[in-house]
């Protein structure tokens, strides 16, 4: 039996990430951030050592945003919260990592919708068109070439789907289920960091 595709070692799917509707949308912080580690396993399967940085970037986000609720666990039980609270000690650490956090969660969401929409384009298409449209103007001249590297490295379309699901019908439908729980939630973040309560 081979390695086990995306799917079968996903240990938390965006799915199982709850939205409190009654609060305005709030994302709970330690779902999130686990979900967001399992969704990382998505770069491994890419098989190339260009996505490396792309997968640290994430990681070290993610990093940022835990020691903020380990330091402050009671202000921090959903991402909103943590934000504004941090934000009320003069501090935007945790803040600046959602951000960038949530680009690149933008970026991987725009890639694989991308790509799901136009069968019979290669995976280095579809990501290239997500990273203009999302973490492009907000990387240096210095960082560009690295994503740029990635983008290049992209397995070929059937490769990819093929280690996504040992059925490549199903495995489409769990990229479909996912990746739309993945998409509503970015949404919400994109709309919080977008507001005054979120700057700094």
């Amino acid at each position: 039996m081979g390695s086990p595709t995306f799917f079968q070692a996903l240990k938390k799917s965006f799915t199982d990430v709850p939205i409190e509707a009654s609060e305005d949308n709030a994302i709970l912080t330690t779902d999130f951030l686990e979900a967001t580690e399992s969704l990382c396993g998505l770069f491994d399967i890419m098989g190339s050592v260009a996505f490396t940085p792309v997968k640290n970037d994430m990681l070290g986000n993610v990093k940022k945003l835990r020691d903020r609720q380990l330091a402050s666990p009671a202000e921090s039980s959903t991402l909103q919260s943590l934000v504004v609270n941090e934000l009320k000690t003069k501090k935007h650490t945790a803040a600046e990592g959602l951000l960038w956090l949530t680009r690149g969660l933008d970026f991987t969401a725009q890639g694989l919708r991308h790509n799901l929409w136009n069968t019979s384009e290669e995976l280095s298409v579809s990501f290239r068109h997500a990273y203009g449209n999302t973490l492009k103007p907000h990387h240096s001249f210095l960082i560009k070439p690295i994503f740029a590297a990635a983008m290049s490295a992209t397995p070929y379309r059937k490769d990819f789907y093929a280690k996504l699901d040992d059925d490549p019908v199903q495995g489409k439908q769990e990229m479909e289920k996912w990746l739309g729980a993945l998409e509503e939630r970015v949404t919400i973040l994109k709309g919080f960091l977008g507001t005054r309560a979120a700057k700094w």
